[in-house]
């Protein structure tokens, strides 16, 4: 995907909606420094051109009882592309995982995935994971502490 050149004021309206996504028009055009119509004109086309993807809300994942983040690093036996797919296609179906990159270096996947305890990860390990082929080895890594987390790209 061609990189989209954005101006000042397009930036500064993605910073806006990063840090409150539920901002009025009204509220929004004014702190960067628009008028609400050519400002929501500039909202819509950012959505249009794929640059504003879709709004959320940031969910504490202690507080609905998810508190255990796990790093996993997975080495697949083969690269070849129909594996690296079949792996990709698993791993969107599980809840489970919320971010999962194709590496470079010794291993092929990086995945964060939260659960409750660590039964309900052995459970994933066991259930999930294990039962896919192709994967030559798993190394888990459990977070103690979560010292930053943002959605918000450095714009």
């Amino acid at each position: 995907m061609p990189v989209t050149v954005l101006d000042e004021i397009d930036r500064k309206i993605l910073g806006q909606l990063q840090l409150d996504s539920r901002i009025s028009m009204q509220a929004l055009s004014e702190k960067v420094g628009l008028s609400p119509s050519p400002c929501h004109r500039r909202v819509r086309l950012l959505e249009e051109r794929g640059i504003i993807t879709g709004y959320i809300a940031k969910v504490d994942q202690k507080a609905v009882g998810l508190p255990v983040s796990v790093f996993i690093s997975i080495k697949l036996a083969r690269q070849k592309e129909e594996d690296l797919d079949r792996f990709a296609r698993a791993i969107s179906m599980w809840h489970e995982v919320l971010d999962c990159y194709l590496m470079t270096g010794h291993r092929d996947y990086l995945l964060r995935v939260v659960v409750p305890d660590l039964s309900a990860y052995e459970r994933f390990l066991k259930q999930k994971l294990t039962r896919l082929d192709g994967i030559s080895s798993i190394e888990s890594s459990f977070a103690l502490d979560q010292i930053k987390y943002s959605s918000a790209l450095p714009l």
